[in-house]
């Protein structure tokens, strides 16, 4: 699948062909004067479906295969939190506390980056959570409500060693920038189910952005249209969302249409201008947006109980509990992929005072992440939803600074919930030390072909044309997860 072409090929012409430069350029213009109209009757119900020509880069496309999820939330743990203290428990850690690695320890790989200091013995209890028995850190209390939903998996690494590089990694399958996002594929490849809201949606929990900024969720090579739109933490997570009172909806209209005809007929002397076909399409969707996403993003509609859920009306809480919240209403409206970043800013990096660090940021998300999880579930929602909670990395068991660990991209911990995945097991495994993954490991691009397959998208087929070439998601590499997606 992808944007070239071929769409020629797929979709015959059967007009006879044009003989004359000016034949050319009449029909242009009768192309470009059609537009309007085709946006027209997509705003009155008549949908092009995908086996139709739809100048519409956002309009439902069918899956390759049947779904069986048709929304993700991924709760993006921004600066890396440690697996041994909240999913992976490792008793030889602090058994062998204050000493060097073990010589033992066998490694997969030979990294750069594993340094020799002493051994920092986890201050944590593991209890087992739920029916299945999960092991959950005493950070955690309120996702250990939902362990019988979880999967974790115990076994993720990747090739980043910095943030910058293994956050880009983790949203797009390259350390380095210029590649799309996963929201951004799977954007291009479904399509959206709501026109009048962003099918790919961004939340912060505060103003700082990840590493990269916004790179994290653009489009690299392909259009801008397919970019996350970012929505800000606070009363107005959509800016300049309302027009002036004294402009009438008509009047609105009637610029916004002015606006795109004057932009049309730049394009049209100047031929195709991806930017361009991008920045008309944003203004056409923020004309959308006035009307549905101020019900959307209005949380006061909300019960005092939903509220209490996520913990909206605590201090510690109300801003990841803003974040979630926001994310069930928008897929409960058709948004497709929305992303969360908690600690925004690289916060759970905990080179130092790990026990402070990540006490106050599990409090801040633990049970605002129960709430969401309970709440999609009680909904009827998370059946259809995937939830990915992990970050670009995890730590080393050994200590950085005396109090802190370092970075460890060789055997980390992320979990999923809903998609009618089998909750309540764990999948992988880390040395004895959690330092490396050893069994079952489970690349970056892994993880991205199973969320892809999770949507119906075969990651082999869902490609894009640039430079000659048929990029993909997952680059070169990517095997869907046996426990996870068997095919």
């Amino acid at each position: 699948m992808h944007d070239s072409l071929d769409e020629n090929a797929r979709f015959p012409s059967h007009r006879p062909p044009v003989r004359s430069r000016r034949d050319f350029l009449v029909r242009c213009g009768a192309g470009f004067g059609a537009l309007p109209l085709v946006a027209l009757l997509s705003e009155g119900g008549w949908a092009f479906d995908g086996n139709t020509a739809n100048p519409s880069p956002l309009a439902l496309k069918p899956a390759h295969f049947a779904p069986r999820a048709k929304h993700v939330i991924f709760l993006f743990m921004d600066g890396g939190p440690s697996q041994l203290d909240t999913f992976d428990p490792k008793p030889k850690v602090n058994e062998l506390a204050g000493q060097p690695l073990p010589p033992s320890i066998k490694r997969p790989i030979t990294p750069m980056g594993v340094s020799n200091n002493a051994l920092l013995a986890s201050r944590r209890t593991f209890r087992p959570a739920g029916r299945s028995g999960i092991p959950v850190s005493d950070w955690l209390p309120h996702i250990a409500t939902c362990a019988d939903d979880l999967t974790v998996i115990r076994s993720c690494w990747a090739d980043g060693l910095n943030h910058v590089g293994s956050v880009c990694q983790m949203n797009t399958g390259s350390v380095l920038a210029g590649r799309p996002s996963l929201g951004s594929w799977v954007t291009y490849g479904l399509g959206t189910e709501n026109q009048n809201l962003p099918s790919f949606v961004v939340l912060t929990d505060g103003e700082r952005e990840p590493p990269g900024g916004a790179r994290n969720w653009g489009t690299g090579f392909m259009p801008g249209t397919y970019q996350g739109t970012r929505f800000r933490n606070g009363a107005q997570p959509v800016l300049s969302l309302q027009p002036p009172a004294r402009v009438a909806p008509e009047q609105q209209r009637r610029k916004l249409e002015l606006l795109s005809e004057i932009n049309r007929q730049h394009a049209l002397a100047r031929g195709d201008d991806p930017e361009l076909e991008a920045r008309i399409a944003s203004y056409e969707l923020a004309y959308r947006m006035q009307a549905e996403a101020p019900e959307a993003i209005d949380l006061a509609a909300e019960t005092a109980e939903t509220r209490r859920l996520y913990g909206l009306d605590s201090a510690p809480t109300a801003n990841m509990a803003r974040s979630c919240l926001m994310a069930r209403r928008l897929v409960e409206r058709g948004v497709r992929f929305v992303q969360i970043y908690c600690g925004s800013g690289s916060r759970w990096d905990a080179h130092s005072k790990i026990e402070q660090n990540h006490s106050e940021l599990c409090r801040a998300s633990d049970q605002p992440i129960a709430g969401l999880i309970q709440d999609l579930k009680r909904r009827g929602l998370l059946a259809e939803t995937l939830v990915i909670w992990g970050g670009e990395f995890g730590r080393t068991p050994m200590s950085e600074k005396g109090d802190g660990r370092d970075h460890n991209p060789y055997g980390f911990s992320m979990w999923m919930a809903g998609a009618g995945l089998a909750g309540g097991r764990t999948i992988g495994a880390t040395d004895e030390m959690g330092l490396f993954a050893i069994q079952d490991r489970i690349h970056v691009h892994d993880l991205h072909a199973t969320i892809l397959a999770l949507l119906g998208l075969d990651h082999k087929r869902l490609t894009w044309l640039h430079n000659g070439r048929d990029e993909r998601a997952t680059i070169n590499g990517g095997e869907l997860i046996p426990r996870i997606y068997p095919g």
